[in-house]
């Protein structure tokens, strides 16, 4: 059995754009409409995750020598 490869941060946001443009498009069923809905929301929750993970390294690289952030992260939230 072959290994699943994982996608990147673009490929997950394509297919949240592809789900977003499939379910305007109004030619699904209320059913198949809900499981893509919910199939986006899961896939935005893991994109979110890896958004906090890269903030944090981020945080992390941007220390100073002492310790201190040099730079604080803007918060967009």
């Amino acid at each position: 059995m072959a290994a699943k490869k994982t996608k990147t941060f673009e490929e997950k946001l394509a297919a949240v754009e592809a789900l977003i443009q499939e379910m305007e498009s109004e030619s699904l069923p209320l059913g198949e409409s809900l499981k893509r809905y919910e199939e986006g929301v899961g896939m935005i929750a893991a994109m979110e995750k890896e958004l906090q993970s890269a903030q944090q390294r981020l945080t992390v690289l941007r220390r100073g020598p002492e310790g201190e952030e040099e730079v604080p992260l803007e918060e967009d939230v």
